[in-house]
Formats: C-alpha cells, structure tokens, sequence
C-alpha cells in the first residue's frame, strides 16, 4: 500500500520534472491519484508513465489550456491544443458550469484534448455546482480498441458515457465505458498476471480470450461491445456526438490527429432551477433513493456509491499498486531523475 499523499507528491514530482508548470503537475496528479482513491486503478497512478512518455514524443503538449472557438451564449466549442486532458477538462467544465448558471443549460463541445483521464470526475464537478450533466468521449484514431457488433477487428475506441446529479447523500455519477471493459483494466489484469472474466476480449484471431496479453498480440485482438448491439449502437452515438460533432473527429486511422492520443468530448450541462425544478427535483430524487433501496437485497446503492465507499477505505489503508505499475513508476522516476519514495520500492 502507499499512501495517496505520497502517491500524489510523487506524480507531482514527475510531471513537473517531464515539463509542466506546478500548477498543471498539481492538477494530473491529483486527478490519477483521486482515480486509484474511487477504485479505478485503470485511470490512476498507472498512467503516468505514459503520459511523460507521450509528452517525449510530442504527442502529449504541457502548459496547454482551453480554447474558445465559439462562443454562443448556452453553446460553446473549445480546443484542448492536445494538453493535459486533466486540466483541459477540469476548465471546460468550469465554463460548462458558469453558462448553465446564467442560461439554464450549455452544451459544450470539447475537442484535440489530451486523455481526459476518469470521464465520472467531470459529471462530479459539475454535480458539486448543482448541475445535472452528461457526457459522450471518444478518441480520433489513437485508441482504436473496440470490435463493431458482429465484427472481430477494431473499430471502435472505448467511448465512455458519464452522467450525475446532486443527490441528497453525494453525487449519483454513472461513468461506464461502451466496451465491456476499459483498456486500462485489461492492463491492470496483465500486470497483475490475472486472467479477465469471459466475453470481454477476442484475441488477434477472433477467438475469445481470458488471456490479457492475448489481447494486446500480436496480432492484436479487440474488445467487445457491452450488451452486444446495446453497448455497439451507444459507441457510434458517442463517436458522432464527442468526435463529428465537435470536428475533433470519429475514430479512424487516418485521421491526422491519429498518431496521438486525443480525445473528444459532448458535454450537456442542466441547471435545474432553470425548469421551476430546484426544490422540487431534490426532493424527488431523495424519494426516489428511498423507493430503489427498500427493495429486497443486500446493499443495494446508487452509482457513484461504491466509488464514495472504496475512497474512505483507501484513504485510510492506502492505494494498492501491483508489482508491474510500481516498477514502471520507479522507471519512469529513473528516467527523469526523480526521487523514488520507499512505499514504491518496498511494496
């Protein structure tokens, strides 16, 4: 276990010494650190490597920020210049907020950002303003992982969906991938040497595969839709919506942004107040929890409260890291010169 302090400290450390301003360090750091905290290790620590890896290629640009390129009152169409999804994503969202406040709703497109990281922590900040949202991302050619419906070969990117909502206990946040699975999960079971559960991934020859370095090749094989043509059909929507729409583009190879790994994003943004509903939603809501959780079962919760559970029980035991993260984390720290803490080497 390593603490999430140290842990944050230490992406800090990393990012500020791959070249960004400490600010911007700060701010992806704390994002990675936040995922391992809610449980989604696959956004967490785990990343980091890559990122300072994608910002020596120059595929990932530190100290970018948002910009606006149209700017209609409740619509708004901003450019990430391929920064840090992180700090991209965290000032749309602000914006998301201030324009729903003053015009009841905004819809904001976001496109040529960096990986936009745990798609559930935009839906949380804007439920933290009061705000009810939603969110569709997609990748323009980078992250091509997912078979179509019926198909073996990749396609698809992940094309994760977030919604929330204020809720009386905490946010309500769903945040699910399109694919049955993230790709980062699958990198978690690999690095842990663990196989994956059934009908998640085809191997390089169509086949279905437990094995994660099946998966990864070569050749490489593809991850399946959640809920077969369900999932499929809610993947299209999201490359449409986050990547067409916004002109950061739909998934294909020869995209010119292709090479890198960006990320596109649709963000609807509702102030409730601004349909009569303020009082009136959050007590609905509240009766609405009430209703779900006198089912017969054993504990039952709304989404986002397993993440609330998981992050009291780490923030008091620690954050988990497998073997493998933790030595590309201290290789990554060799790489820039960075000092290791011990909770890294010792395990």
């Amino acid at each position: 276990m390593i603490a999430a302090a140290t842990l944050q400290a230490f992406c800090t450390a990393l990012f500020r010494a791959a070249g960004s301003e400490p600010a911007e360090a700060a701010i992806v750091a704390a994002h990675l650190v936040e995922a391992n905290l809610v449980g989604h290790d696959s956004h967490g620590a785990i990343r980091a490597p890559k990122y300072v890896d994608w910002v020596a290629a120059g595929e990932l640009l530190p100290n970018r920020h948002a910009d606006v390129v149209v700017d209609a009152g409740g619509l708004l169409l901003l450019d990430g210049g391929f920064g840090y999804g992180q700090v991209i994503g965290r000032e749309a969202m602000a914006m998301a907020a201030e324009r729903a406040r003053r015009h009841g709703a905004c819809v904001l497109g976001l496109r040529n950002a960096g990986h936009l990281g745990r798609i559930g922590a935009w839906a949380e900040q804007l439920a933290a303003a009061g705000l009810i949202s939603v969110h569709f991302v997609n990748t323009s050619g980078y992250g091509i992982l997912v078979a179509p419906h019926g198909g073996t070969e990749r396609r698809l990117s992940a094309n994760p969906i977030a919604a929330g909502a204020p809720g009386p206990h905490g946010p309500i946040v769903l945040d699910i991938a399109t694919s049955a699975t993230a790709e980062g999960k699958i990198q978690v079971a690999r690095n842990k040497g663990e196989e994956l559960p059934e009908g998640l991934v085809l191997d390089g020859r169509g086949e279905p595969t437990t094995d994660p370095a099946s998966f990864y090749g070569p050749p490489p094989g593809a991850i399946l839709a959640f809920g077969g043509h369900k999932g499929y059909g809610l993947s299209v929507l999201c490359e449409l919506l986050a990547g067409s729409l916004t002109g950061g583009g739909a998934s294909n190879p020869q995209n010119p942004t292709a090479w890198r790994l960006v990320n596109n994003m649709l963000t609807v943004a509702v102030e409730p107040a601004s349909l009569g509903a303020a009082e009136a939603f959050g007590l609905d809501v509240a009766k609405l929890e009430s209703w779900v959780k006198s089912s017969r079962g054993e504990d039952i919760m709304l989404p986002g409260e397993i993440e609330a559970r998981t992050r009291a029980r780490r923030d008091a035991e620690g954050i988990p890291l497998d073997a493998v993260t933790r030595t590309q984390l201290r290789g990554a720290a060799t790489r820039l010169k960075v000092a290791i803490p011990a909770e890294l080497v010792d395990g």
